[in-house]
């Protein structure tokens, strides 16, 4: 595979993996705030699904492709700016695994409310508010690894 063409999906899986992360925490902030007790378990059902089917593949596809495209370049992953997006990607990513538990969690306890007929536990809202606290330092920290990899040699010369 040329360098170009690596590049060319790593971009779209960056895409892939901020549109659907930002997208989730969108449509499941609002369904929560609504109180639809129908619409909460139809995202929670969504956004898991959403997580399996695009954001699993870009989190293991993005520092692979990157990695890659150094040693294609010949770029050491010592070079600062590869580095800094290392540790920021392992930060997302310590931020992101407890948030598909809950996201799981959050599932199967509006699906139970919804099919018993019953409201959304406490437990519910304390999940919720957690994946929305562990969400927020890991949107920073991805949004911090592109403008690394944006700005690149700029900021490290």
């Amino acid at each position: 595979m040329t360098y170009l063409i690596l590049k060319y999906f790593h971009i779209i899986s960056a895409i892939l993996l901020f549109g659907t992360g930002l997208g989730s925490a969108f449509y499941k902030w609002m369904s929560d705030r609504s109180g639809n007790i129908n619409h909460i378990a139809m995202t929670n059902k969504n956004v898991v699904l959403a997580d399996w089917l695009f954001t699993t593949p870009t989190v293991i596809f993005q520092p692979l492709s990157g990695i890659w495209m150094a040693s294609i370049t010949g770029l050491p992953l010592s070079t600062p700016w590869i580095m800094y997006s290392l540790i920021l990607y392992v930060i997302a990513g310590t931020c992101w695994l407890p948030v598909v538990y809950l996201q799981i969690k959050m599932q199967k306890m509006s699906n139970y409310a919804l099919n018993h007929n019953t409201k959304l536990p406490k437990l519910y809202w304390k999940c919720a508010k957690l994946w929305f606290v562990l969400g927020l330092p890991a949107f920073v920290a991805m949004v911090l690894v592109v403008l690394l990899m944006t700005l690149k040699s700029t900021w490290f010369g």
